[in-house]
């Protein structure tokens, strides 16, 4: 049965991507990502620039270009893959399942189900770079990772993660924002600023730890994208732009 886990990951991630087209083609209310994301919640500063979601024709030829070099009997028994490609089979569900419930404005279910998908990501991301643990309790590192495990799979997948980490934010500001929250006692300027701060922090550990500089990129491109989306708001587009230069200096 070596074979199967290979084909049903590459058949999840083909699912998520038609089912992704075809809701965006034809939404069932008429209603498509953006149009919520840009109309009904256009006062959610958090959401990025509409260019911004162009990074998912990336992740999707990434995850593609993934469940490809996954066929060959030769990666059957690769162990950053077997068995740890279920939780991307996982993610690539919850994501067709977050679609559904965006789109028919259930938007705190919506929210538990992009949570979702970040779990099984981030799950399937410290597998790529732990082993589990021995019998002593000590981690062991996996094989020596080839040009083909990084480009093709931790690659994609830090790509993944790093998305989903921003659109986890933006989620629950979401989902906040739909139950009548307006920030309580902070503007929602400072709250995005603050929501920023969380990305980076992660971001920042990411590259400290694992010096993953793929993550890295994602975040600096939604952060800037966050920041031309908020150019009449100071605060929010200076932080943005003063972020995005630390990371090059």
């Amino acid at each position: 049965m070596a074979w199967l886990r290979p084909i049903l990951t590459l058949l999840a991630v083909l699912g998520a991507i038609v089912v992704n087209g075809v809701s965006n083609a034809a939404p069932p209310n008429g209603e498509s990502v953006a149009d919520l994301s840009n109309i009904v919640f256009r006062d959610v500063l958090i959401i990025p620039a509409s260019y911004a979601f162009a990074i998912w024709g990336l992740i999707y030829i990434g995850l593609v270009a993934l469940g490809i070099y996954q066929l060959p009997v030769s990666q059957h028994e690769n162990p950053r893959l077997n068995p740890h490609s279920y939780f991307l089979v996982l993610a690539s569900l919850a994501q067709c399942l977050w679609i559904y419930l965006f789109l028919t404005r259930q938007f705190g279910l919506s929210l538990l189900a992009m949570v979702e998908i970040l779990l099984f990501l981030a799950a399937f991301y410290l597998r790529l770079r732990w082993a589990l643990p021995s019998a002593k309790g000590s981690p062991q590192r996996l094989r020596r990772e080839t040009s083909g495990d990084r480009w093709f799979i931790q690659r994609p997948i830090s790509l993944y993660l790093g998305w989903i980490s921003v659109a986890t934010i933006v989620n629950a500001a979401i989902a906040l924002y739909s139950w009548g929250w307006r920030g309580g006692w902070l503007s929602g300027e400072v709250w995005t600023v603050v929501l920023m701060a969380i990305a980076t922090f992660l971001a920042m550990r990411l590259l400290v730890q694992y010096g993953d500089v793929t993550f890295v990129g994602v975040i600096v491109w939604a952060l800037v994208a966050i920041a031309l989306k908020n150019l009449a708001v100071p605060v929010i587009a200076i932080v943005g732009f003063c972020w995005q230069r630390c990371w090059f200096c």
